[in-house]
């Protein structure tokens, strides 16, 4: 009997590991048919990065666009071509700044900020990744674009390295913080440390090891797999009566009664993803109708029992949060 897996799990990866290298190693530990990974981090980053399983992964993109935390190390006098440690050197400075003049430069770099993203990046130009452009001889330099970072604060400095925590918006380059510090202190800078301490509600002390895991088998490992509406918790939810359950997983718009449009009404602005829920367990997403005057969901990023085929009425037509299922 094979093993269906569905859920999040949370993993502490180790530095020297690129993010898809940790996935792939617990999807096979898992023997998982599905994968996905929320928020990259690169090779020398460690801390939580949050790993998708199953059904899960159709709730990667609309679930995991959280902000973020680090504690980041920057090393002054030193610039280099990825704007961290494992690039070649640009340029060296004897510059060292003071703690006093580091703290007056950080309020320059909080709040709604331009920021160029590392040549080395994997963001796409010309439907290429700008570090495959950069590794041909061809580097390009995006266009400055702006990014939200809520606060930095000085954890240790020895004039040499800074320690920083770093709270930001999602699409924050830590890389470019370092890089665009050092120039505005006038020394060079790059970014030598790098551990992502939370991703939105998800903190690194609640995150597995990947060495654990390791350690042990295929059940172990499942024990730390969390259910899908662990992914929504937060959201906005409207349960379903049975009728209109059926209509959705049909992928039809859902009119909602007086009380389930109530459950909107404290939506934050800017807020569209609704999670919908039947019988105590995801239905999928959705958002509210655009239409005037009216208050209906229409699915989105719907969620199927594994190998299902249309729902029929009276049929189950969700799949229950649970960590793993048997077929």
């Amino acid at each position: 009997m094979r093993l269906k897996v569905h859920g999040l799990l949370l993993l502490d990866k180790p530095v020297g590991l690129s993010s898809n290298v940790a996935l792939q190693k617990v999807r096979r530990l898992l023997g998982a048919d599905k994968a996905g990974h929320g928020g990259t981090l690169d090779p020398m980053a460690s801390g939580v990065l949050p790993l998708m399983f199953g059904e899960a992964c159709k709730l990667a993109g609309a679930a995991l666009t959280h902000d973020k935390a680090y504690e980041a190390e920057v090393r002054f006098g030193i610039r280099t071509t990825t704007d961290d440690v494992e690039g070649e050197v640009l340029a060296q400075s004897e510059l060292r700044p003071t703690r006093a003049q580091l703290l007056a430069t950080l309020p320059q770099f909080t709040g709604l900020i331009s920021q160029v993203p590392p040549v080395y990046s994997a963001l796409k130009v010309g439907g290429k990744a700008m570090y495959r452009h950069a590794r041909e001889g061809r580097p390009i330099e995006a266009a400055a674009r702006q990014v939200r970072v809520d606060a930095i604060e000085v954890l240790d400095f020895d004039g040499e390295r800074a320690r920083l925590a770093i709270a930001c918006g999602s699409g924050t380059y830590i890389r470019s913080i370092a890089r665009d510090l050092g120039e505005v202190l006038g020394c060079g800078a790059h970014l030598s440390g790098l551990r992502r301490t939370q991703v939105g509600q998800y903190r690194v002390q609640d995150a597995v090891t990947l060495d654990t895991l390791l350690a042990g088998d295929a059940a172990a490992a499942a024990q730390h797999l969390q259910g899908l509406l662990t992914l929504v918790a937060g959201w906005p939810q409207v349960v379903l009566d049975d009728a209109q359950a059926r209509r959705f997983a049909q992928g039809q718009a859902v009119r909602l009664t007086g009380q389930q449009a109530a459950a909107l009404s404290g939506m934050r602005a800017g807020m569209s993803q609704i999670a919908v829920l039947h019988a105590g367990r995801l239905a999928g997403l959705a958002r509210q109708a655009t239409q005037p005057g009216t208050r209906a969901t229409q699915p989105d990023g719907l969620l199927t029992r594994p190998g299902s085929q249309a729902a029929q009425p009276g049929s189950p037509v969700t799949l229950a949060p649970v960590r793993v299922i048997l077929e």
